[in-house]
């Protein structure tokens, strides 16, 4: 039986504020978010969810919920760097980590010898060093299998620990709700609700032909989860696949001289995320394609991507037009462009490619 930590740092981004400048420490704050209309939160401290504030809010939502939330604009290079000094924690544990985001990630620590071998005390000394080295918490889950280590992560924030032992497994797995299962987003849950399921027991006592002919492939995984079958491997080699910028405007634009506009400003972003990246790989970018991304009005995405390996804003223009011929009338809301990497390229993926204006946690 493999022994699976999911480590997820508590409200990362604020957290990394709050330690940094106490004045924030006791006051509702969010990350990112302009003040506009446009502005979505990325992330917010636990004060400022007892309001009802959430990652991916817009701005001035969470601002009616909570008159007196402090925005702070996000420091990317400095969650980057505290991300490095977590990850070097694992790393003296086990070589088998699977980083998810900056602020998360599976341990594999089925063969470790430290803390005799427990996967519980080597949670706990985990999340003990995050503490006392860093000034910041962590919450940990401890299970047999992947999903059910990430969902237990989430049993007792902040600052807590969930285990589940082998023996407990089966009746964990049984109450869990449908909601909690990753994978299992909102639209999904309202057509698994349609159907009656709404706990991994429902599943259960649910034909196996019926949920696989209504979900797809998406059927056969959750029935596995269901029965608390997760037989993933940690995947402890993850390649970056793009470099990408993106700005959400205050205002809709109509014509492609003003999408085209926002051209110069995007790229210049661009080629400093390139420049960053290469600095920490050690290695040359190199492009396998270029792209560009348009948001209309009705939040409809839109991206074109071709074959192109040099950087080119001329390019870009090309793009631009080929995208903006889909709006059919409908104003942008939204103006992105990136660069997909040669597959040669490899480092750590760690979310790099955010908005211009605010970087969504979600």
């Amino acid at each position: 039986m493999r022994k699976i930590i999911h480590v997820d740092m508590d409200c990362f981004y604020a957290a990394v504020e709050m330690r940094d400048n106490p004045a924030l420490k006791n006051i509702p704050i969010a990350i990112g978010g302009s003040s506009d209309r446009r502005g979505v939160i990325s992330t917010c401290n636990y004060p400022a969810r007892k309001y009802g504030v959430r990652s991916a809010m817009a701005t001035a939502y969470a601002m009616k919920l909570c008159p007196n939330l402090t925005l702070v604009k996000g420091r990317m290079d400095a969650y980057a760097s505290e991300s490095q000094k977590i990850r070097k924690i694992f790393a003296d544990y086990t070589d088998l980590i699977e980083p998810l985001s900056l602020d998360e990630a599976y341990l594999d620590v089925t063969n470790s010898q430290f803390c005799g071998g427990s996967a519980t005390l080597i949670a706990e000394e985990i999340r003990a060093r995050i503490q006392s080295e860093l000034g910041l918490t962590a919450s940990a889950g401890v299970a047999p299998c992947k999903f059910v280590a990430k969902v237990a992560s989430d049993e007792n924030k902040p600052d807590g620990i969930c285990v589940i032992t082998p023996d407990e497994l089966d009746e964990f797995v049984r109450n869990m709700p449908l909601k909690k299962v990753p994978g299992v987003g909102k639209v999904t849950m309202q057509k698994l609700a349609r159907m009656g399921l709404n706990t991994c027991n429902d599943v259960r006592q649910y034909p196996f032909e019926r949920i696989q002919k209504e979900l797809g492939k998406f059927g056969s995984v959750l029935w596995e989860r269901a029965h608390g079958i997760d037989e993933r491997e940690l995947s402890v080699s993850r390649e970056r696949k793009s470099i990408g910028v993106e700005r959400t405007l205050s205002d809709d634009i109509q014509t492609l001289e003003q999408c085209n506009a926002f051209l110069p400003s995007l790229l210049e972003k661009l080629r400093d995320r390139m420049e960053n990246h290469k600095k920490r790989t050690g290695k040359p970018v190199r492009l396998r394609t270029q792209g560009v991304k348009l948001k209309f009005n009705d939040f409809q995405l839109t991206t074109v991507e071709h074959r192109h390996g040099t950087l080119d804003e001329d390019y870009f223009s090309t793009l631009m037009k080929e995208a903006f011929e889909r709006a059919k009338g409908r104003g942008i809301r939204l103006v992105g462009i990136h660069i997909g990497l040669a597959a040669e390229q490899s480092t750590q993926q760690l979310a790099f490619a955010f908005e211009d204006e605010t970087q969504i946690k979600t």
